[in-house]
């Protein structure tokens, strides 16, 4: 389930909250592209094809501060929303202040915000959670202090009033962050950029692996013909090691991960495996190449798999 979801209790007297809230539920019913935005930018932010960085800490200050900035940016560019007249958004003919923080609670809001309309985010790399909510920033819901530029947060009154769309929801999930650090000293210790990316995925069976981080450990714009499986690629030597490579792209690849029970990649996400090519006699779950050969799921230990041809894997090189 993408998100976890909380009652949406209709303000009776905030028509204009319930339009917004409305508008957002009918552009992203369930999060997804919400979600895909918040991943989207904070590994925009990492710029790990140039830098290699790969998490929130690695950051510098002026980065961290620019984040905000940036999810209003795209959230406007994915949902085209409209200028608002005084505020950021506007959204069902209403204006809409947007504010994220990464800790919940601690949005920062201008005087111009004060008894208007908010939308407020927040998400955790570390966690892959994410939430977003509207509220009225009313006078008598905001704290007391300010800070220099009289921006002031919710109060703990306040913030039951948030109406979330999303609370909780699943962010989709930065995998270099789920490794451990002897993991990633491994992964980043070839020289080359292929090398790199076939140690990322054998240090990650099972997991979901993003394009994004597959062009972090290639430190290239261009990791898809690194992952192909003629000369040069990771599919080929992976392929003579038991692993096989499927990526979301191929809806034929996708249906090979739920066959096998492994987590689907979405269209710019990968998931690898150890298989072996199944026995005439094996009657469990398997996968089809393009081939016609069948693949079916190891123990996640190297030395149970056991080596197939790439040819399975026929012309689709996502």
């Amino acid at each position: 389930m993408l998100a976890s979801r909380y009652p949406h209790l209709v303000e009776l007297d905030d028509p204009d909250l319930n339009d917004v809230v409305a508008a957002l539920r009918r552009l992203d019913p369930d999060g997804e592209r919400t979600a895909q935005v918040l991943r989207d930018t904070f590994d925009q932010l990492y710029d790990g094809v140039r830098t290699k960085r790969y998490s929130w800490e690695q950051l510098f200050k002026t980065e961290k501060t620019h984040f905000g900035t940036l999810i209003e940016i795209n959230l406007q560019r994915e949902f085209k929303f409209a200028d608002g007249d005084k505020l950021d958004y506007q959204i069902a003919g209403h204006d809409v202040d947007a504010k994220y923080s990464q800790k919940m609670g601690s949005w920062m809001l201008p005087p111009e915000a004060v008894n208007q309309l908010c939308m407020v985010v927040t998400a955790s790399d570390v966690d892959s959670s994410f939430s977003l909510g509207v509220v009225r920033a009313r006078e008598e819901w905001l704290g007391k202090g300010q800070n220099r530029d009289a921006k002031r947060t919710l109060s703990a009154a306040g913030r039951p009033h948030i109406h979330w769309l999303t609370r909780d929801g699943d962010l989709p999930p930065n995998v270099l962050l789920h490794l451990s650090p002897s993991d990633i000293a491994a992964i980043f210790k070839p020289k080359g950029g292929t090398a790199r990316i076939s140690e990322l995925f054998r240090r990650a069976p099972g997991k979901i692996v993003s394009r994004a981080a597959v062009c972090t450990a290639a430190a290239q714009l261009d990791p898809t013909r690194r992952l192909r499986g003629g000369k040069g690629g990771a599919r080929g030597p992976l392929a003579a090691e038991g692993m096989v490579i499927l990526s979301g792209a191929y809806d034929w690849q996708a249906r090979a991960a739920r066959q096998l029970g492994l987590p689907v990649p979405r269209r710019t996400e990968y998931v690898s495996a150890y298989v072996s090519p199944a026995s005439p006699e094996w009657a469990g779950p398997i996968a089809v190449g393009k081939d016609g050969g069948s693949l079916v799921l190891m123990p996640v230990e190297p030395a149970s798999a056991t080596a197939f041809s790439t040819d399975w894997y026929s012309d689709s090189l996502g």
